[in-house]
């Protein structure tokens, strides 16, 4: 198995809640590092969007491994960031029997 070329510099983004004071929340996304990544793209669709069309593009994006529990690996529902392209983590799965890198699933929208 070839070893990925980890080229792109991607942020790995979290969900937070905060109260808004009302009785509700606001979601905010804080920063939990930096991953290199081997970003390439897989399939893509368009769909409609609150009445305008959406690119949907999903991505297969491979970064060096960690350990499941660890703040670093990457979990479905957390999102990477480059620059203001976002990709959104599906799902996430060993690129290798050892564990040296993880294959995360991702999908980026982009309105049109």
């Amino acid at each position: 198995m070839k070893a990925p070329h980890l080229t792109r510099l991607l942020t790995l983004e979290t969900p937070e809640r905060i109260s808004d004071g009302a009785g509700g929340y606001s979601q905010v996304w804080s920063e939990l590092g930096q991953h290199w990544a081997d970003v390439s793209a897989r399939t893509g669709r368009e769909r409609a969007v609150e009445g305008a069309s959406a690119s949907l593009t999903g991505y297969r994006i491979v970064v060096r491994g960690a350990p499941v529990g660890s703040e670093s690996r990457p979990r479905p529902e957390q999102r990477f960031r480059e620059g203001t392209r976002i990709f959104r983590i599906l799902a996430v799965a060993e690129f290798d029997h050892a564990g040296r890198y993880l294959t995360c699933y991702a999908e980026e929208e982009v309105l049109a």
